[in-house]
């Protein structure tokens, strides 16, 4: 289904973790983005953002105001699926998993806790990524050891144009755009109590711990949410459902 200019497919939990794996068997790879509320405002005034989730594999939706917002449009998606949470699963069965981005410092203890878990990790490089620029070095140093998962956590939009631009060349591997995730991991930044989570409120405990970095983000652009929503919802329902 349809919200604002971005596709997010109607999965379940468990359906999502059974399509990255089927992408990863496949023997062709894929690409993997958690669209929320900046996702899909940031995609209204960005091409190129637009251009990469045009070509995404998977995109489910990582927002609880997502969810709600299906629902309001008549085309309900099952659930919210964090992408921290999706890596878990796949770490647990064993998957190589190469992790690229991050904070300073973040990459190993992130590793290091993806490890514990049961992932067996290839490599990680903490750059900081320009996606103008080339990235053969990166890219031959990810491939050389052959994951079957790269974790690409630039942030939103440089992940998934990164993603876009040199998946192919890493091959079978699955591509997942995840954000803060490794902050997660590497116990840096705590996640959100599930019962805030469910309740929409998610974005109000992260202002409060981080207000410097997500105070334009929450306060000045994800509002113009509302009024993506409306404008979809004035979209007849064969526009926007698929």
């Amino acid at each position: 289904m349809r919200i604002g200019p971005l596709w997010i497919d109607a999965v379940t939990f468990d359906g999502a973790v059974a399509e990255i794996e089927r992408l990863f068997h496949s023997g062709h790879g894929g690409s993997v983005f958690t669209p929320n509320v900046d996702h899909i405002v940031t995609a209204d005034g960005n091409p190129a953002l637009r251009a990469a989730y045009a070509k995404v594999d998977l995109a489910i939706a990582d927002g609880q105001w997502v969810v709600w917002a299906s629902r309001f449009l008549g085309t309900p998606l099952p659930e919210k699926i964090s992408g921290s949470d999706i890596v878990l699963p796949l770490a647990r069965r064993g998957h190589s998993i190469y992790l690229v981005g991050g904070s300073p410092g973040v990459a190993e203890p992130a590793a290091r806790r993806l490890e514990a878990e049961g992932a067996r990790i290839a490599g990680w490089d903490s750059p900081q990524v320009d996606p103008e620029a080339p990235q053969d070095e990166l890219i031959a140093r990810i491939a050389g050891t052959r994951p079957d998962i790269v974790l690409v956590a630039l942030g939103c939009p440089k992940q998934e144009i990164w993603i876009q631009r040199h998946g192919a060349r890493l091959r079978p591997a699955v591509l997942l755009g995840v954000g803060g995730s490794l902050d997660f991991f590497a116990g840096r930044i705590r996640r959100a109590p599930r019962w805030i989570s469910r309740s929409g409120l998610e974005w109000l405990y992260r202002l409060a711990h981080e207000p410097r970095r997500l105070a334009r983000r929450y306060l000045v652009n994800d509002p113009k949410f509302l009024s993506l929503v409306l404008r979809t919802f004035r979209d007849p329902l064969v526009q926007r459902i698929r």
